[in-house]
């Protein structure tokens, strides 16, 4: 099979059904539980300083068009950009057994991304550049690589780089075959966190678009295949360049001149043993191809008064949870709160990107009726998104590019959809993320197949963000139904497909768990 065909048989394959789910062991081996947490043996760390005292503008001023100042490169800016991103949120404990939470979320909090930076030389890190993998867990800069480039100097615009990889087998220990939808998915939403986090710097975080796979991996060192164990793969995913503007172009061919043949540190055995799956294998060899560029987008989006918040932002990033349960007697939200998380994922991800709509069960929102919608963000998909469902959906718009499909009580429906979960039927309303899939694959390689993901991702974690500013509470779904959902809507090909499902409502509280510092043993 081609590359293409690899992909789409693993989007089938990996397909849950009612009599049957995607392959898996069926059970969690809790000896073989992988680190969540990597680790560079041998490497020089470099400690970042805490930011919970760092002011943060508020949540509403962030997520505004408002110009912002942009903060000096430095070992704190650098700290506060990972800690309110990738770092550690809080610790959740039952008795002594505990788990850190972290800024991003992650399908299982299993966590398979990993980040690295590329850096120009700073006071407190090094005198010269840099490339560093970021630990999570002792919040710091392991320091992979140190080198001599011109690379800074020719930069018209000064920024750095992180690059994002994936360690496949994190979510293949629990998910087996269907895991490789989920690494990418929590891909895109680490790739959100920093882009928020960026912006609380006054800095802007945009994906380079022009640089080929093998020479990402190159660069964060994942070509030196002696420093992992061979079971447990880092495939690097993308870069990002974080700056006082956006630039997705960018020629590093210096600075892959510059750096040196053989990094240092050895990356930690996450695991004792391992379970295979080949169908992962196949796409992530697949999908790991050069995508073609996108022609740019030019999407406006009215301006929103976002209802009144008080919050910072870094309050609103450090509180995100993932709901474990939704209370079924405060299922009620307002239309306005409801109007604002549409409002916040209305343009496009990226200038490139906008390819993913909502199909939403709407449960409990304020003068809206009980029924079955569907959100467009795309006005180019409107008439094939109309042409392709069911003929007797009404199509009737409630608010901008809200449609009314179908009238009824579906919380019975979005239960079953999302494997039997309650959370989905006991929220004020749940989503699936209705993609253009094939299109997209067809025309720009494989490694679209990726970024679909990535772009829901990205979606999910803004949800996540919006409805923690607003009292509210969320969950991304990615145990779902793919063609229960597809029958119910009408599709009866792959020119979109549901990829990620989400509920947000009001949480239970678990009052078994007790939540503790983040990080007890730094000041």
């Amino acid at each position: 099979m081609n590359n293409s065909a690899i992909i789409f048989d693993y989007h089938q394959r990996t397909k849950h059904h009612p009599n049957r789910y995607a392959a898996s062991l069926g059970y969690l081996e809790w000896a073989t539980q992988p680190d969540p947490f990597r680790s560079f043996e041998g490497a020089r760390i470099v400690k970042l300083p805490l930011s919970f005292e760092n002011p943060t503008m508020s949540y509403n001023a962030i997520m505004s068009d408002a110009l912002l100042p942009s903060a000096p490169l430095s070992l704190e800016s650098i700290a506060q950009l990972f800690q309110f991103s990738l770092g550690i949120a809080a610790w959740k404990c039952i008795g002594t057994d505990c788990w850190a939470l972290r800024c991003n979320a992650s399908s299982g909090n299993l966590q398979p991304t990993e980040a690295t930076i590329i850096l120009p030389p700073i006071e407190g890190i090094s005198k010269k550049s840099v490339i560093a993998h970021y630990a999570v867990k002792e919040h710091a800069l392991e320091i992979l690589a140190e080198f001599d480039t011109d690379y800074w100097q020719e930069q018209k615009q000064h920024g750095f780089f992180v690059g994002l990889s994936s360690i496949t087998w994190r979510e293949m220990w629990k998910y087996g075959e269907r895991c490789f939808r989920y690494v990418n998915m929590d891909l895109g939403h680490a790739m959100k966190a920093v882009k928020i986090s960026a912006r609380t710097l006054g800095l802007q975080a945009s994906k380079v678009e022009t640089l080929p796979i093998d020479d990402l991996e190159t660069l964060l060192g994942l070509d030196q295949k002696e420093r992992y164990h061979e079971s447990e793969p880092e495939i690097g995913q993308t870069l990002l360049h974080i700056g006082g503007s956006a630039k997705s172009e960018q020629d590093l061919s210096q600075l892959l001149k510059d750096i040196p043949a053989q990094y240092q540190g050895k990356a930690n055995l996450l695991s004792r043993s391992h379970h295979p799956w080949e169908a992962v294998d196949l796409a992530m060899k697949a999908s790991k191809v050069d995508t073609a560029l996108m022609p740019k987008l030019s999407v406006e989006t009215l301006p929103l008064e976002r209802m009144p918040n008080e919050k910072s932002v870094k309050e609103v990033i450090l509180e995100r949870r993932s709901a474990q349960a939704m209370d079924f007697a405060r299922t009620h939200i307002s239309l306005e709160q409801f109007r604002q998380m549409l409002h916040s994922v209305a343009a496009p991800v990226d200038s490139f990107r906008e390819r993913v709509h909502f199909a939403i069960f709407v449960h409990d929102i304020e003068t809206l009726e009980k029924g079955l919608y569907f959100y467009i963000r795309n006005a180019e998909h409107k008439e094939a998104l109309k042409r392709l469902t069911r003929n007797d959906f009404l199509w009737e718009e409630k608010m901008p590019d809200l449609y009314l499909l179908e009238k009824g009580d579906f919380r019975s429906q979005a239960k079953f959809i999302s494997c039997s979960q309650e959370i989905a039927g006991d929220s004020a309303f749940s989503l699936g993320m209705i993609t253009q899939f094939r299109e997209p694959i067809d025309s720009y390689g494989t490694h679209e197949y990726k970024e679909l993901y990535w772009e829901c991702g990205e979606l999910g974690q803004q949800l996540y963000l919006e409805a923690t500013a607003l009292g509210l509470s969320a969950t991304g779904i990615g145990c779902y139904l793919d063609d229960v959902m597809h029958r119910m809507l009408g599709f009866e090909d792959e020119t979109f497909q549901t990829m990620y499902h989400f509920t947000i409502g009001r949480s239970i509280i678990d009052t078994r768990m007790s939540v503790r510092e983040p990080y007890p043993n730094r000041s």
